[in-house]
């Protein structure tokens, strides 16, 4: 499996040089190595929506753009209070729509911890479905914060390890109305207790109706407690250290979903587990799914069943084994009222009653239909994630139409699991199928931000799995998001430019100062001199101009390389020392000498030398060492070009300055007078040149008055460097 390495059409690219544009068209292949991607949880349908739904291609609104403002400005808002917990200034109360979404927003953005969580104490705010995913707070913050306000929702996922499951509920449960009216309690990837043993709690939240408790080591014991419960209706118990789910039969006359996605600590057999499942006959939904790892013909025995499950409207066995598109007809024709069936991962999902486009949703890999709706309902799956990315992959392999509905899914799964490699290489994988050549003109600018945002994050946190940086680097090399999209250009091009340090692919490398010589022309001078002030980048792109001109190759790689060094020179003196100081001057008259016929080459070379040598300071000790000063004259003659001019009186300065007793002398022998005298009057001259011709003169003169005028020079002599 190969992605095709194609410029996406630079158009109108305009660099900080005048009137220059650069366009890159010509393809070309570079076929990376395979993916690498394997066969890869229904997320409980009671978990939050997340953020990302909301329409990319709309403004944001009034809310929205209140509540970001707010959470990036927290602390200008807030008082601290004794302990250092922060509170809102204003006395006024928010209301509970608001202050949930203010939670969410916050929970989003990674800023929910125990001094930002003190907003949510006392009454200003009223929560009633409150989520704080990933929150980094303290058992002790929980309870102040949140155990207050009659909640009907919790989300605690991936909570830090400070605060157990234990102690939420127990927190929960000092709060006698939310024992009673709490509903949907989501505890995924936490840690039950700290103590052992521990004492179960969950029998003191009556009220609750569902509950998800997945990737937790959570035992037989605590599903007999769960399943006592006198209201619970929908229970999410994947990936736990449950080995026997016969307790759920105490709640069998009320349970009405249940997903056991992965239990790999199961010791039940098949026909144990069936005879538990055919008592819960008020079951409308049922995912019993895997991650192929076990060979259990649980899935085709269930679907031969013909008294089992009466109320069934969904199903999902993906990822099992000896699933047949017969057996899954023959199940859906005896319950006509079912709306989904679960087949990723396995062999069926191919037959005309399965595409999944009518009433039947189907999850699977067969069509667009199927795979949108896995990544759908897999989103925090890592394993279906990669697997249904892997089969979007070869269908969106040549795309002519824009989909950001399916991109959109993409960058959820990408950001639900920032760390896991395969997603993050599959999924990058898809976003250039997506959004390649003309596709991205049709995404909405805030849809392609987050793109953006997550190729950057996944270049951060893989930097040496160069599969995944090509991926990433195919993807930003895209006129739309280089041009119209917003992020941060500057963290971009520091990424970019320690791949291409680290890296030697000849079509990268040309992608990459592409991107890099964009990025430059977009930031501001700060940002530019911070990244020219880096040595390595300048280093690096000396090295590909020297390399270049070796092999006496003009190409896109090294004009752009070439543009690159421009932007970074310009205004941004300590970038022109390092320049300078690592023979750029040197280097690139050889590159004038090399290439005299390329104009484009000649501008950006000239352009570089007039901001190197005006914003360079002057060295404190002589840099190099001058035999003669006749092949400087030519360049001196050179008015059309003064860049050329400038460079050779700027060097003609520093040695006569630094060494008057040898330079002056000899500047004057071999006949130099002349030429400058030359510049000073010569109406076009330019300025810049003229003032240092004039400074040299006026140091000759001196010269001459001291120790007299020399003999002329009859020998012509060659330079040598220092």
């Amino acid at each position: 499996m190969t992605v095709e390495l194609v410029f996406l059409g630079f158009k109108n690219v305009r660099f900080k040089e005048r009137n220059n544009c650069h366009s890159l068209r010509s393809p070309f292949s570079c076929p990376p190595s395979p993916l690498g991607l394997q066969r890869g949880k229904k997320q409980m349908s009671l978990v939050y929506t997340d953020l990302t739904h909301v329409e990319e291609a709309s403004p944001y609104s009034l809310l929205d753009i209140c509540l970001n403002f707010l959470t990036a400005n927290l602390e200008k808002f807030c008082t601290e209070r004794q302990d250092g917990t922060l509170c809102l200034q204003e006395p006024g109360m928010f209301p509970q729509e608001v202050a949930d979404r203010l939670l969410q927003t916050m929970a989003f953005r990674g800023l929910l911890n125990d001094l930002a969580v003190g907003i949510f104490r006392g009454n200003q705010m009223r929560l009633k479905r409150a989520c704080i995913r990933k929150a980094k707070i303290s058992a002790v913050a929980f309870r102040k914060a949140f155990c207050h306000h009659k909640l009907v929702e919790l989300d605690a996922t991936g909570v830090n390890a400070d605060i157990t499951i234990t102690d939420i509920i127990s927190g929960l449960g000092s709060n006698k109305w939310i024992q009673q009216n709490l509903q949907c309690l989501v505890l995924n990837s936490l840690t039950l207790s700290l103590e052992d043993p521990y004492e179960r709690c969950f029998s003191q939240l009556s009220g609750l109706r569902a509950l998800s408790i997945t990737n937790v080591l959570f035992y037989n014991e605590d599903l007999a407690d769960v399943a006592s419960l006198p209201r619970l209706e929908s229970l999410d118990i994947s990936n736990t250290s449950v080995t026997d789910i016969t307790a759920l039969l105490t709640c069998k006359d009320r349970l009405k979903s249940l997903t056991m996605h992965h239990l790999k600590c199961l010791k039940m057999t098949t026909t144990q587990i069936l005879d538990v499942i055919r008592e819960l006959k008020y079951l409308n939904h049922l995912d019993i799914s895997d991650d192929k790892q076990f060979t259990s013909d649980i899935a085709l025995r269930l679907l031969e069943q013909k008294d089992i499950l009466p109320n069934l409207v969904s199903l999902d066995i993906s990822g099992r084994k000896h699933v047949t598109d017969k057996a899954v007809e023959a199940f859906i024709q005896q319950r006509p009222t079912m709306q989904f069936v679960g087949l990723l991962a396995t062999d069926a999902g191919y037959s005309e009653f399965l595409t999944g486009e009518g009433n039947l949703k189907v999850s699977g890999e067969a069509n667009e239909t199927q795979i949108s709706e896995a990544l759908k309902r897999y989103s925090e799956r890592a394993f279906f994630v990669r697997e249904a990315l892997f089969h979007l992959f070869s269908l969106t392999h040549v795309m002519e139409k824009t989909k950001p509905e399916i991109l959109k899914l993409v960058v959820i799964g990408m950001r639900n699991h920032p760390l896991n490699l395969p997603v993050q290489l599959a999924a990058s994988a898809c976003v250039f199928n997506l959004t390649k050549q003309d596709l991205a003109a049709g995404m909405p600018v805030r849809l392609l931000a987050d793109v953006t945002h997550l190729l950057l994050k996944a270049m951060e946190h893989f930097p040496n799995h160069q599969q995944l940086q090509k991926n990433c680097l195919l993807s930003l090399c895209s006129d739309r998001i280089l041009q119209d999209v917003p992020f941060n250009r500057f963290e971009a091009a520091k990424l970019v430019m320690q791949w291409l340090c680290n890296h030697e692919d000849q079509n990268m490398q040309r992608m990459a100062v592409a991107i890099i010589s964009i990025l430059a022309a977009k930031l501001s001078t700060e940002q530019t001199a911070q990244l020219g002030a880096e040595l390595f980048i300048v280093r690096q792109l000396l090295q590909i101009v020297k390399q270049k001109t070796n092999q006496n190759l003009v190409d896109t790689t090294l004009k752009f390389t070439l543009s690159a060094l421009w932007n970074l020179t310009d205004e941004s003196p300590t970038t022109c020392r390092h320049f300078i100081e690592n023979q750029g001057l040197e280097l690139f008259m050889r590159v004038l000498e090399s290439f005299p016929s390329e104009s484009s080459i000649q501008q950006k070379v000239l352009g570089l030398l007039h901001s190197a040598i005006l914003n360079w300071p002057t060295p404190e000790c002589e840099m190099v060492a001058y035999r003669s000063f006749n092949p400087f004259f030519p360049l001196l003659g050179c008015f059309m070009t003064p860049g050329v001019q400038l460079w050779a009186v700027w060097a003609m300065q520093h040695v006569c300055s630094k060494n008057p007793a040898r330079y002056c002398s000899m500047l004057i022998e071999e006949g130099g007078l002349q030429h400058l005298y030359n510049i000073k009057e010569n109406v076009q001259t330019d300025p810049h040149v003229q003032r240092i011709a004039i400074a040299i003169l006026d140091s000759l003169e001196k010269h001459i008055m001291r120790h007299g005028r020399p003999p002329p020079c009859r020998k012509q002599q060659q330079n040598k460097p220092n």
